[in-house]
């Protein structure tokens, strides 16, 4: 049976009545935990300030113009980066140099002072470190001390997640067409809860590690199915506004992140908070049923009867039997054998020159919107002023974003949107670049106006790769494109990273893939008011109509 004849059910049962919304509405919610999981590292890797740690009892301490007082008073004047030295007499007369990765021992004990000339020993911190304690009491960072040496273990705890969300969205991804949406939807969201949990649990840095990994893998799978599963739930009149807002309820998450990380500081609390989320929607999930398409795909006509019936009765419209439509199809238990799937390969996404260029432009937004995304969000706490503010800015900025997006690609074209959304991110971080550090609320508008410009371009390139790749070949198009987007998110953390190099790196690497982005797009057809082309012909057919 042909997608366009499954259509006809929700001429018939509605398209977004009383039980889609329900059903779209308790997957949506899931999608909030997600986006949790997803940004938890930025309060969850804090590394606060932070210097060695003495060797003995600490009985004096001079640092600047502060003396006598505890090591713990000294934070509001310590900077990282810079050496600024805190020199600590011990209770056995001995007198140290304290940095924020080195420690030396005067050999003259006469006199506690800043000036001194005579001759010191270095030691490393085998005595570990102390750390501000202002702001968080603990964090992954303070847990196994991923600092000086070993920070770059620090620096890898999102980018490691973000490979699992890779390998998550490709293993997943497969299995929910083997054995059904609602399998994995109710395996990843259990798996969801319990990695989350787990990770507050973790005994060493590895175990955490591991831990993430599995998390990024289910929640990733979760996203990659909850959109097909709401896609083939909700009719075609509603599929586009619904399967876009989808990426608001991820806002949330956003949201949800910071105003936790503001109210608990201590990490495996805040982790397990975090995790709680996913809960109603763990203790409700068996009430999903699987989708008709898919029973249908299947030869699982009678339960398919079932779920079209449940889903007349709670919409309050006339049921009907699927065998009427099966019949017309000339498919089902009384009709011909279907005629076997033709398989294709990535291969086919560069069909000719023509189609091969578009596929390698399409997949330069999908990774400068992933890429521009996580870079905005990352690097949002580090732009001055409150950075709890920031980042629950960065989450709301996105529901404006996917507005727009509904209401402009309808009136204007999708190609024009998302070109217009692409050069407007890459103005904002030129902008950026040219606003004074000290101008805290500039920079932290101009942010949101980059954010909100990158995250309408990455709400929209779901829907405009799906329109502009034939049946044949639609779901190899997207799924691809989400593969080369999370190489983008891989690399984000290391772009916010490339800040200490020099502090406008990540707004030069954004704003220069989005202009380039931005210009090759208006070189894709555009597909507003255009059908669904199912075949190579008819795509070739609807780009010479565009010209």
């Amino acid at each position: 049976m042909e997608a366009g004849n499954l259509e006809v059910i929700f001429d018939r049962v509605g398209h977004f009545g009383r039980y889609q919304i329900f059903l779209y509405f308790m997957c949506a919610f899931q999608n909030i935990s997600c986006g949790i999981h997803y940004l938890a590292s930025v309060f969850l890797s804090v590394s606060p300030q932070h210097a060695c740690r003495p060797p003995g009892n600490v009985s004096q301490v001079l640092f600047q113009d502060i003396s006598g007082v505890r090591l713990e008073d000294i934070w509001t004047r310590f900077s990282v980066g810079r050496e600024d030295r805190i020199i600590v007499q011990l209770q056995n007369g001995e007198i140290w140099e304290l940095t924020s990765c080195h420690r030396f021992r005067r050999d003259d004990k006469s006199s506690l002072n800043h000036d001194y000339n005579g001759h010191k020993s270095s030691f490393p911190c085998l005595d570990g470190y102390i750390y501000d304690k202002s702001k968080w009491r603990s964090t992954v960072v303070t847990e196994w001390d991923l600092v000086c040496n070993r920070e770059w273990f620090g620096r890898l705890i999102q980018p490691v997640f973000m490979l699992g969300v890779l390998l998550g969205a490709a293993v997943f991804g497969y299995l929910s067409d083997r054995t059904g949406r609602r399998v994995i939807l109710w395996t990843t969201s259990i798996g969801v809860f319990l990695c989350g949990i787990g990770v507050a649990f973790t005994f060493d840095y590895y175990s955490f590690m591991i831990a993430r990994f599995l998390l990024a893998m289910v929640g990733s799978g979760y996203l990659v199915v909850v959109f097909v599963y709401v896609t083939e739930f909700v009719g075609m009149k509603s599929r586009t506004w619904a399967s876009i807002h989808l990426h608001s309820f991820f806002a949330f998450g956003t949201m949800v992140v910071a105003l936790t990380g503001y109210f608990v500081r201590t990490w495996w609390i805040y982790q397990i908070i975090l995790s709680m989320v996913t809960v109603p929607f763990v203790l409700c999930c068996w009430m999903l049923p699987e989708t008709p398409f898919w029973l249908l795909s299947e030869g699982r006509y009678e339960e398919a009867q079932k779920v079209i019936d449940r889903m007349a009765k709670w919409n309050r419209t006339r049921s009907f039997k699927l065998s009427e439509l099966l019949s017309l199809a000339g498919s089902g238990p009384a009709g011909t054998k279907a005629s076997p799937v033709e398989k294709h390969s990535l291969s086919d996404l560069f069909y000719d020159c023509s189609i091969g260029t578009r596929t390698l432009i399409v997949w330069l937004i999908w990774f400068t919107g992933c890429f521009g995304f996580y870079s905005f969000s990352l690097n949002s706490v580090n732009l001055g002023g409150n950075e709890y503010l920031n980042f629950f800015l960065m989450g709301i900025v996105e529901i404006p974003a996917y507005i727009f997006v509904c209401v402009g690609m309808d009136r204007l074209g999708r190609r024009c949107i998302l070109g217009f959304s692409l050069l407007s991110s890459a103005v904002t971080n030129g902008v950026i670049m040219v606003i004074p550090q000290d101008y805290h609320v500039c920079l932290m508008v101009a942010t949101m106006a980059g954010k909100f410009s990158i995250g309408a371009a990455f709400g929209l390139i779901y829907l405009y790769t799906a329109e502009l790749y034939p049946t044949i070949v639609r779901s190899l198009a997207v799924g691809s494109g989400s593969m080369v987007s999370r190489v983008g998110s891989i690399m984000a953390p290391f772009c916010v990273y490339l800040s200490s190099i020099w502090i406008f790196m990540p707004q030069l690497l954004v704003g220069t893939f989005a202009f380039m982005s931005g210009i090759l797009t208006f070189m894709l057809p555009e597909t507003l008011r255009k059908p669904l082309a199912t075949t190579w012909k008819e795509t070739e057919k609807q780009s010479s109509s565009d010209k």
